[in-house]
Parts: structure tokens; sequence; C-alpha cells
């Protein structure tokens, strides 16, 4: 049966969650995708994306998505622009999505996928589309459009468990590395850090610490916003899926790290670690081997690091994969000025 896509104004949460939550049911998709993340974000900032709907001749949801509308500036003016999943807003995207793409039920996903391109196409609202954090080759970058530009291309360093099962963490990773972690190991005490998990009791002030470790540390720091708070809270509160560690020693607390757990992978979401305790500690690294150990003891398959570019996750790795950062643009007399000058000064659309 034909499905039927549309856009409508976002209903209330009360309304939407059971929706979200019947179709995440039927769904294979990632967590960024589920109602856990998009009633947290939803919750804590003043937005109000649009709801696309992807319905069978029955009514019922085969895919859903949400749109943020809004004018965003680029290098000769504000450009009209619907952002997946996003409201673009910088600061209300601070949650900073990872594999975005619908929500599908499963086995559903190509017909599903016809119907909101299509959608988006009959749309005449828009100049820009811009799909942050995509699988590389999503299917969402054939919507028709005049220019599809890749902003970014951002690896996602993973830690294979069951090498690391089959063998020893240290050995999987360079000598330097190697060395690094065992280094902290002996200023630690000569063993990983202890691993305590949150109980619900725990999390605001186990938040709080973390937010006060990351004082002062970053120039853009996401801890000083309220809503991003707020966020992380939420996330860490309603949904099973989200582990908050703290990684303490005989001197006291050594780091903490909120990870989401989904499909068979712990993924490390946002981390804050104490001061180095002499010019050669890596709380940091010692953290980060402390989860691997204790994620490889429990039966998972991957330890992902999201998406970064960072050193630190490189060292940390034994393999990857990569994300996108897509600006889709349509045809108009401004943007193909724009596209013009930045050929001629050979300045990319990053820039």
């Amino acid at each position: 049966m034909a499905l039927t896509a549309h856009f409508t104004r976002l209903p209330d949460l009360s309304t939407l969650a059971p929706r979200w939550q019947a179709l995440e049911v039927r769904a294979q998709a990632s967590f960024f995708l589920g109602w856990s993340w998009t009633g947290s974000w939803l919750e804590s900032y003043a937005v109000r994306p649009e709801l696309l709907s992807v319905t069978d001749s029955q009514g019922r949801d085969v895919a859903l998505a949400l749109f943020g509308h809004a004018m965003q500036p680029r290098l000769l003016g504000r450009s009209a622009t619907l952002s997946l999943n996003q409201s673009g807003d910088p600061g209300a995207d601070r949650p900073f999505i990872e594999y975005n793409g619908l929500l599908t039920e499963k086995g559903r996903e190509g017909e599903a996928m016809d119907a909101a391109l299509k959608a988006l196409a009959r749309r005449n609202d828009w100049r820009t589309l811009r799909l942050s954090g995509v699988a590389p080759g999503s299917a969402l970058l054939a919507v028709p459009a005049r220019r599809r530009t890749r902003l970014d291309s951002a690896p996602v360093y993973q830690v294979d468990l069951e090498a690391v099962r089959a063998s020893d963490y240290l050995s999987l990773l360079s000598a330097n590395t190697r060395s690094q972690i065992r280094r902290a190991i002996k200023d630690h005490g000569g063993t990983l850090p202890t691993i305590a998990t949150a109980t619900p009791a725990d999390i605001e002030p186990w938040l709080a610490e973390m937010q006060a470790f990351n004082q002062g540390r970053h120039a853009d720091n996401a801890w000083d916003d309220a809503g991003f708070c707020g966020f992380v809270t939420r996330l860490a509160s309603r949904s099973d899926q989200v582990e908050l560690l703290r990684f303490t020693d005989s001197g006291g607390t050594v780091g903490l790290l909120l990870n989401i757990l989904h499909g068979g992978a712990a993924m490390n979401y946002q981390s804050a670690f104490a001061a180095p305790r002499g010019s050669k500690d890596k709380p940091g690294l010692l953290c980060h081997a402390a989860a691997v150990d204790h994620y490889a003891r429990r039966g998972l398959q991957l330890y992902s690091l999201l998406a970064g570019k960072d050193r630190y996750k490189q060292s940390l790795a034994t393999r990857e994969e990569a994300l996108e950062w897509w600006q889709i643009d349509r045809f108009s007399p401004r943007l193909e000025a724009e596209a013009w000058l930045r050929r001629l000064l050979k300045r990319p659309a990053s820039a």
C-alpha cells in the first residue's frame, strides 16, 4: 500500500510521546532517534520543530522525524533552512545528534524514505537542508537539489570488545599509548580505578561534579548552558540505556563517564576528569581503559567514543567508522553567487 508523508506543527509532547514510542518498538534505529533522546531534547529547549509523519492507509505511523525551520546565516545573507532532528539554533542543538535519520518501521525503510523525499521536494519554503551526523551514503542525500556539499566527515573511534576478550586491551594499542596507561595505573596505586554506577539519587550530584570538573576547560563549554545541563539530567534519569559511571581510587574521584548502551555497544557521550596528579598522569585514558574492561566483562560488542577527531580517541581505538555533515542547497540566485564566490576565494563551505 502507498504511504503518505506530510508535515504538521509539533503536537503536544503528551500526544507525541506514545506515537514515537510505539513506532520505536517496531523500528531498528539508533538511540539518537528514540524517545529518550528526542523527548529529553524537546523538554529541555524552547524549540518547536515540525513533525514529518509517514503513514500507511490506516493512518499508522511508518516513519517519524523532526525538522527545524530557521533562517540560517550564509556568506551572502540568510537562507531558509530545514535541519533534520535539530532546530537550526546552535544553542538548542548543543546535544549534537549522531547516527541521524528517520525513525522508521523495520523492513519499510525504502518506501518510507521515498515518501519522505517526495514530501521534502513538494515544500517550497526552504532553500537549504542540513543533515547532521548521518551515515555515509544516507538515502536522504537523494532529495532533489542544485548542490550537495559535505561540510565535514568525522571518525567514530571504537574499541572491538570481542578482540579485547580474546587478548588484552593494552596489547591492541600503540606502544606509546600502552606506556601512558601503564604509567597512569602505576601512579594510581597499581590498579584500574574502582567503578560505581549511579543510582537515581546519585545522578544530579554526580552530574554537578562533572560540570565542576569541566569548568573553565573549554572556550565554549556546553556545561555552562542551563538547557544542556537539563538535557543531560533528563537523559540520564529517564532511560535504563544511559549509564553514569564514577571512577575512584584511594586519592578520590578520577573521573566520570556518561555512556549510552544500545545495540550491544556502549557509547561515551560525555566525560569529565579530575586534574592530573602529576606531569604524566592521564586520568582520561585511565577511565576509558577501565570502562573498556568493564564493558568487555559484561559481554558488550563495542565501546564507542562517538564522533570526534580528538587524538586521545584515536589512541584508544582499535577500529573506526565515520559520520558526515551535509548541506543541500536548492537553486537560488544568492546561493549560486555564494558558490561562485567561494570557488573564487577558494573558501570551503564549512568556513
